[in-house]
């Protein structure tokens, strides 16, 4: 049997745009082999939607809440993931 897959999503709150945070989620999803997207929203925080196994997902929602060294992580909302996160085919930066 195939391991089971998780579908998560995330609002990250903080000093989140401007200080390359989308690359690092990017670069961490796919070392993890998770799909999905990140994008910068207009109220200042990053929309970070991702799918794959369990324990990927897991250490994904870790490394977002430390974020990378200029960012500055204050919350981490979670959200019902989109039904269109299930026909993502890597992870990508939406713009």
């Amino acid at each position: 049997m195939g391991e089971q897959l998780r579908s998560a999503a995330w609002y990250v709150h903080g000093r989140v745009q401007g200080v390359g945070f989308r690359y690092f989620v990017a670069r961490t999803a796919l070392s993890l082999g998770l799909t999905g997207w990140t994008r910068n929203l207009m109220d200042g925080t990053v929309e970070v939607q991702a799918r794959g196994a369990l324990p990927a997902v897991a250490a994904l929602e870790t490394a977002l809440r430390a974020g990378p060294g200029h960012a500055r992580v204050d919350r981490l909302e979670s959200f019902s993931p989109s039904k269109s996160l299930e026909k993502a085919g890597s992870f990508i930066i939406e713009y």
